[in-house]
C-alpha cells in the first residue's frame, strides 16, 4: 500500500504554487487590463487576484484530496 500525501503537505504545496500564480497574475493583469481598455488601480488588481487566488487554493486542495482518496480505494 502506498502512503498518500498528508493534508498539510497537500495544502502547503497548493499554497506555494498559488502564491507564485498570484504574483504572476498581478503582473499579467497590470499589462493586460490597460491593453483591453480597463484602467484599474493597483489595489483593484490585488482584489481581483486575491479572489481568484482563494478560489484556486480551494480548487487545488480539493482536487488533490479527491485523487488521494480515489488512489487509496484501489485494491
Amino acid at each position: 500500500m502506498t502512503v498518500g500525501q498528508s493534508r498539510g503537505a497537500s495544502l502547503f504545496e497548493t499554497l506555494t504554487s498559488t502564491v507564485m500564480g498570484f504574483i504572476l497574475s498581478v503582473a499579467v493583469q497590470r499589462a493586460l487590463f490597460p491593453a483591453m481598455g480597463h484602467d484599474f488601480a493597483f489595489t483593484e488588481n490585488m482584489v481581483v487576484a486575491s479572489v481568484f487566488t482563494a478560489v484556486s487554493i480551494l480548487r487545488g486542495y480539493t482536487v488533490r484530496r479527491v485523487f488521494n482518496m480515489l488512489r487509496d480505494q484501489l485494491p
